[in-house]
């Protein structure tokens, strides 16, 4: 992914609302199951890290998309952004 790439994804991002929040369970299989299932519907995902979740944003992040087989567009603070682009119903058109 591009520095271009990433910004547009990001720039779309900043309107979304997180569609899963993480809590002090840490990231389960159940967690990783629904995030895989919602790249069925949208390409991009926001989630959320609440405070009472002792790990590290970042290692989440990285743990997720490498789970789902996605790609983290940024981790600002509690916040992570993944991307997977969809053969079903795409809609994001990203710059070359």
């Amino acid at each position: 992914m591009t520095s271009k790439q990433r910004a547009y994804l990001k720039s779309l991002a900043s309107n979304l609302d997180p569609i899963f929040q993480i809590g002090k369970g840490g990231l389960t299989p159940e967690v990783t199951e629904a995030v895989s299932e919602a790249f069925n519907k949208r390409e991009l995902i926001k989630i959320a890290v609440l405070k009472n979740c002792l790990d590290d944003p970042k290692a989440i992040a990285e743990t997720l998309a490498e789970r789902t087989k996605s790609q983290v567009v940024h981790v600002i603070g509690k916040k992570i952004v993944l991307y997977k682009e969809s053969k079903d119903h795409k809609k994001i058109e990203l710059p070359k």
